[in-house]
């Protein structure tokens, strides 16, 4: 009589089944860290160019409003041109804006306005550029003073520098009744702390040329100087 052979089932050991849990979980870990590489590249990337895109927003701002600067000596308390450097810069002068400048719609038809451009303290430590802007023979308003226009964020720098024929390249203009004839500003902005472990910097230096100068008081008042009369209508030539 013939003794039938026990089959015997394959079946996992114990430390078969703790190393695939282990390839397992190697595997998971892989894709997770790989998938928060890519978000963190993805993030840092559309920063990046946010903040490409600000510092080309805070560029155009500043050059427009350069290019149309006015100033008239008869009124200087209100066409002064301010610029001051360190620890709190700071860019003021009048311009007539074009149509297409920010928050046009706030003021209306009153496009000849003081701009007063700061460098102030933002969210998170941070330093932000900010704009205000009133009417020239009014003061600002409470709502835009307490809520300017932000042109860049993060702002490690922001100087400027006015040129003097005489003394060349100077931080500080005193010259109060006419305005500079060349202005060089360089602006820096930081970048994000987690690339890398470093917060790359972008930053941008420019010469803008004022296309305008200040109107002399002559030419403002009435022929023959300040209180003159009007000169006397001609004589009728007897025909």
């Amino acid at each position: 009589m013939k003794l039938k052979k026990k089959s015997r089932r394959g079946a996992f050991t114990l430390i078969e089944i703790m190393v695939a849990i282990a390839i397992f979980g190697m595997i998971v870990a892989a894709i997770y860290s790989t998938w928060v590489l890519i978000l963190k590249s993805s993030r840092v990337g559309q920063e990046a160019a946010a903040q490409i895109q600000r510092q080309r927003i805070a560029v155009r701002t500043i050059e427009d409003s350069l290019t149309c600067v006015q100033s008239f000596q008869a009124s200087m308390k209100y066409y002064i041109f301010a610029v001051q450097n360190g620890d709190q810069p700071m860019l003021s002068f009048a311009a007539r804006v074009p149509a297409i400048f920010p928050r046009n719609g706030r003021f209306g038809d009153f496009n000849l306005r003081r701009l007063t451009f700061t460098v102030e303290a933002g969210p998170d430590s941070e330093k932000d550029l900010v704009l205000r802007q009133n009417p020239i023979l009014m003061d600002v308003d409470p709502d835009e003073q307490s809520n300017p226009l932000v042109l860049a964020r993060n702002v490690k720098n922001f100087a400027v520098e006015c040129l003097d024929t005489n003394n060349g390249w100077v931080t500080e203009w005193n010259d109060t009744n006419s305005i500079p004839p060349q202005l060089r500003y360089t602006l820096v902005l930081g970048g994000n702390d987690d690339f890398r472990g470093a917060a790359p910097t972008l930053g941008i230096t420019n010469i803008v040329t004022l296309q305008s100068s200040t109107m002399p008081t002559v030419v403002q008042m009435p022929r023959g100087g300040v209180g003159a009369p009007p000169p006397p209508p001609p004589k009728a030539t007897p025909r």
